[in-house]
């Protein structure tokens, strides 16, 4: 039974980082619906370049372009042991999908983590949030102009803006907010508190996750 995971919360609330810090400790693929538009952008798809232009408008791509997205990604031998998944699902349709499909693929139960922080939090962190040009490794608010991993310059992400940003987090309030009541009453959903330093976060994200994983025999 592979260890499945979904990392949930909000613009800013840093569970894309969790999430990589998590897969990388336990060997699982990160699966990132961003990383995944990204590089279907950089091969010209008309579907991921229209997906795009609404993200960069603070909006939710379409159900059924993400959940084809994600089920053509979990179809890959790598996720036999199990994966992350961050930034899907993001609406209640999204997640029925998701569970239709991991049933069919008979991967195991979802565990679903709750990065949550303050609204008021997450304004200030997105304001300051910089990624690199060429990988697009999130650097978070910093003095410095390049990009630790490969060097690339350190920009501001056209979502990051102010107005968008106040933007989406009201789409996820509508739209992602529900999806966690979805899970809530599952007994593998766990909620961490994201205000904290990120190395304390990881630890506490790590016990919930095995906890969960072993509510779930």
């Amino acid at each position: 039974m592979g260890l499945n995971v979904i990392m949930m919360g909000p613009p800013g609330a840093g569970k894309g980082t969790q999430a990589g810090r998590f897969a990388t400790d336990r060997g699982l693929p990160k699966i990132s619906t961003g990383d995944i538009l990204r590089e279907a952008i950089k091969e010209k798809n008309p579907t991921a370049l229209d997906a795009k232009a609404r993200m960069d408008r603070g909006e939710l791509v379409d159900d059924d372009t993400m959940i084809a997205i994600v089920a053509d990604r979990l179809a890959r031998p790598d996720v036999r042991d199990g994966f992350v998944l961050d930034g899907f699902p993001r609406t209640v349709a999204q997640a029925q999908a998701l569970d239709e499909l991991v049933k069919r693929l008979e991967v195991g139960p979802l565990i679903v983590v709750d990065v949550a922080v303050p609204e008021h939090e997450l304004v200030r962190r997105l304001a300051g949030r910089r990624i690199c040009s060429v990988c697009g490794t999130n650097a978070g608010p910093s003095d410095v102009d390049a990009c630790a991993a490969c060097g690339g310059e350190l920009v501001q992400r056209i979502d990051d803006d102010q107005g968008v940003v106040l933007e989406r987090l009201r789409v996820y309030q509508q739209s992602t907010k529900p999806v966690l009541e979805y899970y809530s009453e599952r007994p593998t959903f766990r909620v961490v508190n994201g205000a904290q330093a990120p190395e304390r976060v990881a630890v506490e994200l790590n016990a919930m996750i095995d906890d969960a994983a072993a509510a779930r025999r």
